[in-house]
């Protein structure tokens, strides 16, 4: 006895130590997980047409890339695409949001008259693009479809079909007025000049009677402000549409043919 109890001392010794210093593997509590960056949060869309649109009236359309759209809202380019496919996309909606501005609704159109309606319908779109000169230029790659056109241009067609215009000349004069808008507002991108180009009358005013007498004798009339030709162009356009639309028999054979 006196020979055994020191060695069973002895022996459960490290046993006892081994449990005390060694914690049961079940009882440790999984290390938590690394946690990695997120990405850029998302921006909302209608600020990216905004921004998109204030780099165009800002710097001109060909300063629009996505990489410079990213940099001027603080993001990356893969937030971008999210929303939009390529810089195509985002023209379109940028396009689409200035047409957003032309703010005549179709009650406001059928309470006026044939001629005063179109008359607001083309002032409102000019003006429209007047404020955004260097996104005229874009109209002439891509024809407008986006939500705010298509209302506008459901309104205008609506309009003549309800004057009784025919579909076809409804169709075609809608299109004829839009693109005179669309004509004077590509005039407008870069244009700093006043109304009156004092230099441009002295050139006109000094030319020789004998080689241009024409030119001599409304040299005076000469230039004619910008705003001043879309104005007379437009009531040329609106009076021969209404003149068109009040022979319907010759109006429907000539633009049939």
């Amino acid at each position: 006895m006196d020979t055994v109890l020191p060695l069973l001392q002895t022996a459960s010794r490290p046993a006892i130590i081994a449990r005390v210093r060694t914690p049961p593997t079940r009882s440790r509590r999984p290390e938590p997980a690394v946690q990695r960056p997120r990405g850029r949060p998302p921006v909302p869309l209608d600020r990216i047409v905004a921004t998109a649109l204030q780099i165009i009236d800002d710097e001109g359309a060909e300063a629009l890339s996505m990489r410079s759209l990213a940099q001027r809202l603080g993001s990356g380019t893969a937030t971008l695409y999210r929303h939009f496919p390529n810089r195509v996309a985002v023209i379109a909606h940028v396009i689409d949001r200035v047409f957003g501005e032309v703010h005549l609704s179709a009650e406001e159109l059928v309470a006026m008259e044939l001629g005063d309606a179109c008359r607001a319908l083309a002032h409102n779109m000019f003006d429209a693009l007047n404020r955004h000169r260097n996104v005229a230029p874009l109209l002439v790659e891509q024809v407008p479809v986006g939500p705010n056109a298509m209302a506008l241009r459901e309104r205008g067609i609506a309009l003549l079909l309800d004057n009784g215009f025919p579909p076809r000349l409804a169709a075609r004069s809608y299109a004829t007025l839009a693109r005179f808008v669309l004509g004077f507002a590509i005039q407008l991108v870069g244009r700093t000049d006043s109304p009156d180009d004092s230099q441009l009358a002295t050139v006109f005013r000094s030319v020789d009677p004998s080689l241009l007498p024409a030119t001599a004798a409304v040299a005076e009339e000469l230039p004619v402000p910008l705003q001043d030709e879309f104005a007379f162009g437009l009531e040329l356009i609106l009076d021969g549409l209404t003149n068109y639309a009040a022979q319907p028999s010759n109006a429907v054979r000539r633009v049939t043919k």
